[in-house]
């Protein structure tokens, strides 16, 4: 079953070095985190496999990695500027600070006092400056989604490919958003990251693709070994609406602190196309009669038939990587009790998340042979290119399989005395703990059809 607690994911994820407080020697930064040898293996792995699902497996969508800098007029006409805030509130009591929609009763989460301050609009988007003289004209945003730079390169991936209606443009990618009260670990923080998919469509068809997307991302989420009874469909009502959405549904999550969202997927019309469409929705006007701040692009299509120029909609599916993690993390977290009495912890992790693919350990440790043979295994079943498959010579088996099992490699190959006379190994299986023994020249195969 799940983790109970928030409490068991931090300790395992620092214990076996999946996430880490971010500068923490010197006391850490609220809201921020690090990645470990296994943690970024594992948030890779996620990203992987959502980019093999959205490019790789269809033949309409293109993929983008852009720039994190933002130009300050992208975020004006998108709106962000105007509506990408939060309200604020301090208690007066203990001077904590708190959006003042996650108040219970409108008493302060910290001390219980009432005495709070009236909500005040606090902006999410994080400025920095550009060159060397800090001025109003020479600043940038960090984005606070990767959304805006496909649209403003709608256009650029128009003209470079093949792409016809409906098509989508996929990225993954940081962002920052300068929360007021980072929560509940890695699942609300200030610099995260978003697998996001903007799929173009023609008005007037983009209800039913809006469906259509909403299944196919459960369907996903699934497959990532999320228990579809752990997931929920969350229609956002009308006046909780994003500025730029028609109709959203989230997919909620049961993690250890509660029902949250885990991914959104957006009907965002041509609220966005429009918007930089030369900041007007009149596809004929002349860019030379533009101010000088706005955009000179048609980010439009043109019918082939009439030749008539229209804004497409968008649906978009927008997952967090680092929700995703959690959520991934929380499903696969077990504690089984043993035959002899003692516990095990272990992560039943999906084989393609698997930070660690399998692990070859010699019997005994420095024992030349053994140690030999271990390597070479090691080498030949990296060619396969399964992912991260290790050699540890601990000369511990015991101990060796119980850290494995907790980090969730889903197999682990013994070699002992036996395989140097016949050349075949024991190899255990994470979940049922069951072993079998497998000629080396058929170990290829056996991984592949158990990993791949």
């Amino acid at each position: 079953m799940p983790a109970q607690s928030m409490e068991d994911l931090v300790a395992l994820c620092k214990r076996r070095g999946f996430v880490f407080q971010a500068s923490e020697i010197y006391g850490g930064i609220q809201g921020v985190y690090d990645y470990g040898p296994l943690g970024v293996e594992l948030k890779n792995n996620l990203k992987n496999a959502w980019w093999r699902s959205m490019v790789y497996e269809r033949d309409d969508v293109e993929g983008l990695d852009s720039a994190i800098l933002t130009n300050p007029r992208v975020l004006h006409y998108s709106g962000h500027e105007e509506t990408f805030a939060d309200p604020l509130v301090d208690c007066r009591q203990c001077k904590s600070r708190w959006r003042a929609d996650h108040l219970d009763d409108g008493a302060c989460p910290r001390c219980g006092s009432s005495d709070i301050t009236e909500p005040r609009p606090f902006n999410l988007m994080f400025k920095t400056n550009l060159g060397p003289v800090e001025d109003d004209s020479s600043f940038a945003y960090l984005r606070p989604e990767t959304a805006q730079s496909v649209f403003t390169n709608f256009k650029n991936v128009l003209d470079s490919t093949s792409a016809r209606l409906p098509f989508g443009i996929a990225q993954i990618g940081k962002a920052f958003r300068n929360e007021i009260t980072p929560r509940n670990f890695i699942f609300r923080v200030r610099e995260f990251e978003q697998m996001e998919l903007e799929f173009f469509v023609e008005p007037g068809t983009d209800e039913d693709w809006h469906e259509r997307w909403v299944e196919d991302r459960l369907d996903w989420w699934r497959q990532q070994g999320i228990n579809g009874n752990n997931l929920k469909l969350l229609h956002v009502p009308e006046d909780e609406l994003a500025h730029y959405s028609k109709a959203t549904v989230d997919v909620m999550y049961q993690f250890p602190h509660g029902l949250e969202e885990l991914e959104g997927i957006a009907n965002r019309t041509d609220f966005d196309l429009g918007s930089h469409t030369k900041n007007q929705r009149d596809l004929d006007i002349d860019a030379t009669v533009l101010a000088n701040d706005e955009s000179n692009a048609r980010l439009a299509v043109q019918d082939q038939a009439d030749r008539r120029w229209s804004v497409p909609y968008v649906i978009e599916p927008s997952a967090g990587v680092d929700r995703g993690v959690l959520a991934v993390l929380n499903e696969a977290y077990r504690v089984d009790r043993l035959a002899n009495g003692t516990e095990r912890t272990l992560l039943s992790l999906p084989a393609h998340l698997a930070p660690i693919k399998a692990a070859v350990i010699p019997l005994k440790r420095n024992h030349q042979g053994l140690v030999d043979r271990a390597r070479g295994i090691k080498t030949e079943l990296m060619r396969l290119g399964l992912g991260r498959i290790v050699f540890e010579n601990t000369g511990n088996i015991g101990k060796g399989y119980r850290r494995h099992d907790e980090v969730g490699t889903p197999l682990c190959i013994t070699v002992d005395f036996e395989t140097l006379e016949d050349e075949s190994v024991t190899v255990r299986d994470r979940d049922t703990m069951a072993q079998e023994r497998v000629a080396t020249t058929s170990l290829a195969n056996y991984l592949r059809e158990r990993i791949a």
